[in-house]
């Protein structure tokens, strides 16, 4: 196998468990909650950021376009989840590294 590939594979390997690790935060609500709260009371996160932040979680909430429908409860609820997900992601990683490291959010 060609040495690039190798290095390709392994940054793979690095994105998905760097992902996976801020998808376990985020259903950690011990810690996903108090996070949320510290990065919109922080000085350090944009006024911008915190907007953004808002406008996504309200505009999926006022707006729920769904890609499956709720009423296939799991599957619906599945896709939700996915959206908040996405969103909470954004929001770790956009957040600055004092409260990454508060958190023990590891960036790797």
């Amino acid at each position: 196998m060609p040495s690039g590939y190798r290095n390709r594979q392994g940054k793979g390997g690095e994105l998905v468990l760097r992902l996976w690790r801020r998808i376990k935060f985020v259903f950690n609500v011990r810690k996903s909650v108090p996070f949320m709260l510290r990065f919109f009371r922080s000085n350090e996160v944009s006024v911008r950021k915190k907007w953004l932040s808002v406008l996504f979680l309200l505009g999926y909430i006022l707006f729920p376009w769904d890609v499956i429908p709720d009423f296939l409860v799991l599957f619906g609820i599945f896709d939700d989840l996915t959206v908040f997900t996405y969103i909470t992601q954004w929001m770790v990683k956009t957040a600055p590294l004092s409260l990454k490291e508060d958190f023990r959010i590891e960036e790797r």
